[in-house]
């Protein structure tokens, strides 16, 4: 009895402390993240896990915490743990943050899944932030699909990671080349540091001999100054001007800069000074100075997010005046500049064109490179750089040396050098260009349709039990796909009922789960999809080109093979219907169309396909398993295997 008092003493006392314990972790932590010191508080939260892992609100701090600590790895797996329980009910936001670090990892297609759970879900609310990401997520489903084009159709450029000369395992970027001398801004020397014990940002160069890149060295305290943080250089045309940043630390994770220039009189350069109103204002970030022409007038674009913009940090510039005074600062406009951050503008005046990165144009990463032409007193449309100057990482400060035969990016991709975890810091990354005097080659606008149509394959689109035409064996259907899918989904609640019957608490709940899951990620999906293809086809037909359509049906080897090819085929027979009613029937006329003038569509089935062996019950009487589990319903299907075309000539 004794004994057995003891053992609960201690029990008791543990349990007091371990309570203690968590009370000081959630303080410090909901400390360190107002200050938006997002290591440390990844760092409390994490002992805040080891401590208690079962509860939920533990969790999301600290994939919160990993997510804005750049800690994809710990975020994601946090994430998709809680979002197995959860399902977006409570914690909203889960999917679009699941989404998001899917694609800044590759992973386009998982992404692209979560992003449209999060948009159906959120694309009414009213709240503007929440709004806002409901915006985001729509533009991401999209991005996702040109992320994908963009991998398979490469720019001819060898993206090259700048050796241990240049780069260190804490970030280097804003890589500028001057003749043989590569400017850039690095945060390796920690002599000096903050109060977070943070180094400070500093200039450096580092000079080419031999072709081989000598050790980087320290710009002198005119650049440097100390205490604060040096960042961004860049020159004007006659090298006589050069101008750069410097930020001092709000918090752990945000800065507030200004812009200072320095002339070169008497062969050597002046103090820098701060340049006064328009350029740098109270209260507002100005950063990411680059030099360039408009209208053949000098101007200095930057970064800033100060009022007039369209969200975030946004791209301005403003027209130098003969006095050497600068006009009022104007925004880069609506094609350039969107809800989010535009940065690091770089101005490329052969070709009259802006180079920036963004997070809100679509791109395959975080933040992507863009760039947009010049025109008519306007900047055109943002194009995407394209893979692999572009990564799904971030890939910002984009530069052309002025030799005009090289450019340079800063990137956290994979292959750059890391202190405690991969993608946590920057690298120079560079590449050959061709000519700026080169013609651009023009699109072909059809083989970019083609391509997108080829991302949805394989397309996959799914059929209850026995449909079309149950318990008959005939090989076609009146029925198009439209119509199977719409009796389908009226079906969903059914499922649930049938699926989650005979369990309780949170066995129905994961239940429930998988079959939401289901409708929302395969049935649904596979119609928007399809729905897709038909719109990219008929614009392909459009344009006269002859497109090639392959599809294939799947049957359960656990039936009688006989029905069950039978089945598979009036499932394609749906499919065909579905492109010959169409939009009223406008794809009809192309289905092998003997005019060779205009455009046609060859369909052509593969052999009927056996899935593996299935563990899904056979058992007629067994619904539950056999009919309306996710795994029965998820061999129920047929594809779209590929797409192909010839141009026509």
């Amino acid at each position: 009895m004794k004994t057995f008092t003891f053992i609960a003493f201690i029990l008791l006392c543990y349990t007091k402390t371990n309570a203690q314990s968590i009370k000081q972790l959630l303080k410090q932590g909901t400390e360190a993240t107002a200050n938006k010191d997002y290591s440390a508080s990844s760092q409390i939260y994490n002992q805040l896990i080891l401590l208690d892992s079962s509860k939920i609100e533990y969790q999301i701090l600290f994939a919160d915490a990993s997510r804005l600590n750049y800690d994809n790895e710990a975020a994601l797996h946090w994430y998709q743990k809680i979002y197995k329980k959860d399902n977006g009910k409570v914690y909203k936001e889960v999917p679009f943050y699941i989404a998001t670090l899917l694609k800044n990892t590759g992973k386009y297609k998982e992404a692209k899944k979560y992003f449209d759970k999060y948009y159906k879900k959120n694309r009414t609310v009213k709240d503007p932030i929440k709004k806002q990401m409901g915006l985001k997520a729509k533009q991401e489903i999209e991005a996702c699909d040109l992320a994908q084009i963009l991998i398979k159709n490469p720019v001819d450029s060898k993206v090259l990671h700048l050796d241990s000369a240049v780069n260190s395992r804490v970030s280097e970027y804003a890589p500028y080349e001057v003749d043989s001398v590569l400017y850039f801004s690095s945060l390796r020397d920690k002599s000096k540091t903050d109060d977070r014990g943070v180094g400070f940002n500093k200039l450096y160069t580092s000079n080419k001999l031999n072709n081989k890149r000598q050790k980087a060295t320290e710009l002198d305290s005119i650049f440097n100054k100390e205490g604060i943080h040096n960042a961004n250089t860049c020159f004007n045309d006659d090298f006589t001007k050069i101008y750069v940043t410097r930020c001092k630390a709000l918090n752990a994770s945000q800065y507030t800069c200004e812009i200072y220039f320095s002339d070169y009189i008497n062969n050597k350069w002046t103090e820098l000074k701060k340049l006064p109103s328009p350029i740098n204002i109270n209260g507002a970030n100005t950063t990411q100075p680059s030099t360039g022409k408009i209208n053949n007038k000098d101007a200095l674009f930057f970064a800033s997010n100060r009022t007039g913009g369209e969200g975030g940090m946004d791209i301005w510039y403003s027209i130098l005046n003969s006095d050497g005074t600068f006009n009022i600062p104007v925004n880069a406009g609506k094609n350039i500049n969107t809800l989010e951050d535009e940065i690091t503008p770089f101005y490329v005046k052969e070709i009259n064109t802006l180079y920036f990165s963004s997070t809100w144009h679509k791109g395959l990463g975080n933040f992507d490179i863009f760039k947009s032409e010049f025109k008519n007193n306007e900047f055109g449309e943002a194009k995407n750089v394209g893979y692999p100057i572009n990564s799904s990482y971030n890939d910002i400060y984009y530069s052309v040396n002025s030799k005009k035969d090289k450019a340079f990016i800063s990137s956290n991709r994979i292959g750059s050098y890391f202190e405690d975890k991969p993608s946590c810091c920057n690298d120079i990354y560079s590449f050959s260009i061709p000519p700026l005097s080169e013609p651009i080659k023009p699109i072909d606008t059809s083989e970019q349709i083609i391509n997108q149509m080829k991302v949805l394959c394989p397309l996959t689109l799914y059929f209850h039990n026995d449909e079309p035409e149950p318990k008959t064996k005939v090989i076609v259907t009146k029925k198009n796909y439209k119509k199977t899918y719409d009796d389908y989904i009226i079906l969903k609640n059914k499922y649930i009922s049938e699926y989650t019957r005979g369990t309780d608490g949170e066995h129905k709940e994961y239940a429930e789960n998988r079959i939401i899951n289901f409708f929302e990620d395969s049935v649904d999906a596979g119609m928007q999809d399809l729905e897709k293809f038909a719109t990219l086809l008929e614009s392909v037909l459009k344009r006269n080109e002859k497109v090639k359509i392959t599809m294939k049906g799947f049957c359960s080897p656990l039936a009688s093979t006989d029905y069950n090819v039978n089945l598979a085929k009036r499932r394609i027979s749906s499919l065909r219907n579905y492109f010959m009613e169409y939009n009223g029937g406008i794809l009809a006329k192309y289905v092998n169309n003997p005019n060779t003038a205009e455009g046609n569509i060859e369909f052509t089935d593969e052999d009927i396909g056996e899935l593996p062996v299935s563990k899904v019950s056979d058992d007629v009487k067994d619904t539950k398993n056999s009919v309306y589990s996710p795994y029965a319903a998820s061999e129920r299907k047929i594809q779209i295997l590929a797409v192909s075309y010839l141009i026509s000539k």
